[in-house]
């Protein structure tokens, strides 16, 4: 077993950034007790790993025990294609959808697929019951700030938890409003992977806006990124490798290496300090959230793009891109520059 251990982080400059909840100058250490947690960005926990053999061995009798008949047949159809990898993989299935995914469940804990240690399926990522711990840990005892920069797109969803804690369960952290698929998730990697980074990222994108701009995202969506989501079509380019050369303009290049973690690292590395030269983030804040981004990143390859933009002659955009080829974990910087 490993110990993950994180100390929350006081970011003074977020401090008042949640609605209507002022930060205390300090707050204490989260240790966390030693716990076999999930540290990649999957949507199974290792000990639900049962449902996915449930769906790909199960005979269709036995699947048309749990399920309505055209879904049994629907799950037989895909698998004979190839296995299912994920739970994604499953609920894009035709006619499965939350309630399907139940009843799989159901399946799969009755037949011995999946025992008390899978909490089960929950917005569409199967937790074990030490994620599920770990996660009701996160949203009773972080600070607002930390929950804001772990949700930055649900924050009528961090507000929620924030007024209702404590929880006893993560299905009644699952059960609030605000809190959906996407949300559950990245309170499971805060919990399980660690928050300095979600911090770090937070902290950067609440600097002022200037010519000199620097974004982070970590929730970001490939194919909308090539379209040009931060970017116009004057005086674009881009390198990309990893990805399939179909999905990007023929005129971009297609690198055939894969990007390392060294490469991962200077990026965001330099970004972070391009932001901190012109608006000062905490050395702390800085400090913790690079060593939490080298731990997420240590020994993997990552497919992605360098992306560029011009807005004139003077001044341009850059982003680059980053995707774990194998957990998922994703990052992207935003530099706007002018001479």
């Amino acid at each position: 077993m490993r110990r993950l251990g994180h100390t929350l982080l006081a970011v003074s400059l977020l401090a008042g950034c949640g609605p209507g909840e002022s930060e205390p100058s300090s707050t204490p250490s989260l240790a966390r007790q030693d716990a076999p947690l999930t540290t990649t960005d999957v949507d199974v926990a290792p000990e639900c790993q049962g449902i996915l053999t449930f769906v790909n061995t199960a005979s269709f009798e036995t699947l048309d025990a749990y399920l309505p008949s055209d879904v049994a047949s629907n799950l037989v159809a895909r698998r004979s294609t190839a296995p299912f990898v994920t739970l994604a993989e499953v609920s894009a299935v035709n006619l499965v959808g939350s309630f399907r995914l139940t009843q799989i469940e159901t399946g799969a804990r009755a037949l011995g697929y999946i025992d008390s240690t899978c909490v089960g399926i929950l917005d569409e990522l199967a937790l074990s019951t030490d994620d599920a711990s770990a996660m009701v840990s996160l949203v009773n005892n972080a600070s607002a700030s930390t929950l804001y920069a772990v949700l930055p797109n649900a924050w009528n969803g961090a507000t929620n938890l924030i007024n209702l804690r404590p929880f006893t369960s993560v299905q009644a952290i699952s059960n609030t409003t605000g809190i959906g698929a996407v949300s559950l998730r990245n309170l499971r990697n805060a919990a399980t992977m660690g928050y300095s980074l979600e911090v770090l990222v937070s902290a950067v994108n609440a600097l002022p806006e200037d010519e000199w701009t620097v974004k982070l995202d970590l929730s970001f969506e490939v194919a909308d990124v090539i379209a040009g989501e931060h970017g116009n079509d004057y005086g674009a380019g881009g390198t990309c490798f990893g990805l399939d050369p179909s999905t990007f303009p023929s005129t971009w290049t297609n690198r055939p290496t894969l990007a390392t973690a060294t490469e991962v690292r200077d990026y965001v590395t330099g970004a972070v300090s391009t932001a901190s030269s012109n608006h000062p983030v905490s050395s702390e804040v800085v400090a913790e959230g690079l060593a939490d981004l080298e731990a997420r990143i240590a020994g993997r390859t990552f497919k992605g793009c360098h992306l560029s933009y011009s807005n004139g002659p003077w001044a341009g955009i850059q982003v680059h891109f980053f995707v774990d080829t194998e957990t998922g974990f994703r990052i992207l910087t935003e530099q706007h520059w002018v001479e």
